[in-house]
């Protein structure tokens, strides 16, 4: 990794995707493909100690879940793919395809160490970057021209055969904004995570692909896997109970003013263009949906009703029921420890179990012997109100909801303890927790976290990897 000549691509490569389990109860190991493992000569202490760690299957969202990230050392993460806010608002608005934001997120937290200065951390401290959003455009593009052109300082340190193929694909998604140049795409605030990530996709019409590529420069051995595998864009949409419908991400969980641009400017499709898909994209009416997550956790409006159902939608605003990543159902059938992380309920875990087979997947798996969601510490917008029972039950009905085309019908409807066996919450939690509810309903409370481990001038406590590797050993040890 360190030599400047060496080749991007002789780093080491993903494990693949046997997944191996882990018996409690005896050393037994088991795995998917039972020739390969019964014919090999010899495993070293070390690879049997790395086969005999838990598999874990994490769903989350981008920033909600990055904390915790090291509690957990045979992972496979799940993320959404409709996050329509921040830099990946603009991609989508001008380009199209899934929200690539959680995920570019969860793969820079997911890089390994390295010494300051290093290849590596030059290469993190890049697609880390983040274009200013308190200039002008121009500058911002000026900015953005020095990156591609390969002249800006944050190419210091990086090999020249990994800066040539960053700088390839971030040349390829600068070429596929200017085609669409009628757009007025705006730098201000990119990412450049981002606008490599949607580069790597658009060229190999593939997120695992540009996701694979990813860890594979950054030297990750990162398992993240898309909700969805789809090259379109990808919106959610909630009812409230009292009727209202509200679509997308950001009018859920953090709605924003919107910029001062024009209608002609922002809705300015091409019928003759070859570019412009016809029915792809919703008209946005707002560029670059900038916000912070500080600003999102400083304060909320509330619903004025709560949320009833979440759904997707399709470019003409129609209901539509995509299937869940064919990888994502066979990781529950091979994992031993489901968590549902911290994060957004309705916007981060929710798009991924209001999707067809997930269900059954969780509830049918024979190896999946823990479930646990992790509480979070205080409520948002889109949970304003809501006690732990409430967090619970807003999983179990999803979960239990029928997704056509297969999901009409007599479809057996699950108990609570099928889906999550765990709740584990945080001491001084602002969501109420009724231990003695939980237990009947099959659910085994775990409580972690000291008041004097709080985050410093924050009254909310907070998880961080510690709490969690605790609370994981304490339910698998059975305690």
């Amino acid at each position: 990794m360190d030599s400047s000549n060496s080749s991007v691509f002789d780093l080491p490569l993903q494990p693949d995707s046997t997944r191996t389990t882990w018996n409690r109860h005896d050393s037994t190991l088991v795995t998917d493909d039972h020739d390969h493992f019964q014919n090999e000569p010899h495993v070293s202490d070390a690879a049997a100690s790395s086969r005999s760690k838990p598999s874990f299957l994490v769903i989350s969202g981008g920033s909600g879940g990055n904390s915790i990230c090291a509690a957990f050392e045979n992972a496979c993460y799940v993320l959404p793919v409709s996050d329509d806010g921040g830099s990946s608002s603009e991609i989508i608005r001008v380009l199209g395809g899934p929200s690539i934001g959680d995920i570019r997120s969860r793969l820079v937290r997911l890089i390994p160490p390295a010494p300051l200065g290093s290849p590596l951390d030059a290469v993190r401290t890049l697609l880390s970057h983040r274009l200013p959003s308190n200039v002008s455009e121009n500058d911002a593009r000026a900015e953005w021209r020095a990156i591609i052109e390969g002249q800006s300082p944050l190419w210091s340190g990086i090999p020249n055969d990994r800066k040539e193929v960053i700088r390839g694909f971030l040349v390829y998604f600068e070429n596929e904004v200017l085609k669409r140049a009628h757009k007025h795409f705006s730098f201000l605030n990119g990412s450049i995570g981002n606008y490599f990530l949607a580069g790597a996709q658009g060229f190999f019409r593939s997120l695992p692909s540009a996701i694979f590529l990813f860890s594979t420069i950054t030297n990750s051995q990162a398992n993240i896997l898309p909700v969805i595998v789809t090259n379109h864009i990808t919106t959610i949409a909630v009812e409230l109970e009292d009727g209202t419908q509200l679509l997308g991400q950001c009018e859920i969980s953090h709605p924003v003013a919107p910029a001062n641009s024009s209608d002609s400017e922002l809705l300015s499709l091409d019928p003759l263009s070859p570019i412009d898909g016809l029915g792809e994209i919703i008209p946005q009416k707002r560029l670059n949906i900038m916000y912070s997550q500080q600003a999102k956790e400083g304060g909320y409006e509330p619903l004025h009703s709560r949320i009833c159902r979440l759904y997707y939608i399709n470019g003409y605003g129609h209901e539509v029921y995509p299937k869940p990543n064919p990888q994502f159902i066979k990781n529950l059938s091979t994992s031993e420890v489901l968590v549902y992380s911290c994060g957004s309920l309705w916007t981060s875990i929710i798009p991924c179990l209001a999707l067809r087979g997930v269900a059954s997947a969780i509830a049918g798996s024979r190896l999946l012997r823990v479930k646990a969601l992790l509480l979070n510490g205080s409520n948002d917008r889109e949970t304003d109100g809501y006690t732990a029972v409430d967090y619970i039950r807003a999983i179990t009905s999803v979960l239990n909801s029928q997704y056509p085309p297969n999901g009409l019908g007599n479809v057996p409807l699950y108990p609570i303890s099928a889906f999550i066996t765990h709740l584990v919450y945080l001491e001084g939690t602002n969501v109420a927790v009724d231990v003695e509810a939980m237990t009947t309903l099959g659910i085994k409370c775990i409580l972690v976290g000291k008041r004097s481990e709080r985050t410093p001038n924050s009254e909310i406590p907070q998880y961080d990897a510690a709490m969690v590797q605790q609370a994981v050993e304490e339910i698998l040890s059975g305690r």
